[in-house]
């Protein structure tokens, strides 16, 4: 993994909504082909401080650096300039459509007449999903017909075929069996191989100590302490997450 420049660092940021702090001083990072998990219970500040990220909100304080860079987000728009796409839970798809139209919502590939190009578009989704999820053959249904791991798919690819070289992939196994979250994690070792970054935000130890490399976890707005997924227990995690309190270092 190449530990010279993070893919994104965000330092010290801080955001408080009516006098409380969702996030307080809070600074993580992460690297180009890497998986790093954002543990909590509810109201610990993880998908504030990523909505930070995306461009949803705005930190009162704090800096972010994407390439070593500093980078100026004041919307979801400023964050796509730095391929930072976000993959949301509701998955925001148009349930009416098929996986090409979905993919090109909002920026359908037309021909030289001006007319959208469906058999483009479609060509386009397979070469993609063939690479991503070849296992993907229902190109012709509305995602409303999909499983829940086929519709994750369709968002996932949406956002890599925009160039997204970070990822926010908000509870991506939440309500899937366990076929469909075997999918979803094999997406996610494909994008992981591809060299995009992912912060995973989840409720779940099983799945973060099945995908992530490390794991961030906060609660109370702050952040307990980042850890390489090897290096701790399940137990350890759950003390971070309930106790807010750090595994003992072994010596």
């Amino acid at each position: 993994m190449n530990k010279q420049t993070p893919l994104i660092e965000l330092k010290n940021i801080e955001l408080a909504f009516g006098g409380v702090k969702a996030v307080d001083d809070v600074s993580i990072d992460l690297y180009a082909g890497e998986v790093v998990g954002l543990l909590g219970h509810n109201g610990a500040g993880k998908s504030t401080l990523v909505k930070v990220l995306s461009g949803a909100y705005q930190a009162d304080s704090g800096e972010i650096y994407v390439n070593g860079e500093r980078a100026i987000i004041k919307n979801p728009r400023d964050a796509r300039t730095y391929n930072i796409e976000t993959i949301y839970q509701t998955l925001a798809l148009a349930d009416n459509l098929d996986a090409a139209s979905n993919l090109f919502l909002g920026r359908e590939i037309v021909n030289k007449f001006g007319f959208v190009d469906d058999d483009a578009m479609e060509a386009a989704t397979r070469k993609i999903m063939g690479r991503l999820n070849p296992n993907f053959s229902k190109f012709s249904s509305p995602v409303s017909a999909l499983s829940g791991g086929q519709r994750q798919s369709v968002a996932i690819t949406r956002a890599v075929y925009f160039n997204a070289k970070i990822l926010i992939m908000d509870e991506p196994t939440a309500a899937l069996g366990p076929q469909e979250t075997e999918m979803v994690a094999e997406l996610i070792n494909q994008l992981k191989a591809d060299g995009i970054g992912i912060f995973l935000i989840s409720h779940d130890i099983h799945d973060v100590m099945q995908l992530c490399d490390r794991i961030s976890v906060m609660k109370n707005g702050k952040l307990v302490g980042t850890e390489r997924v090897e290096d701790v227990t399940d137990d350890e995690i759950l003390a971070m997450i309930i106790l807010g309190k750090n595994p003992e270092k072994k010596s």
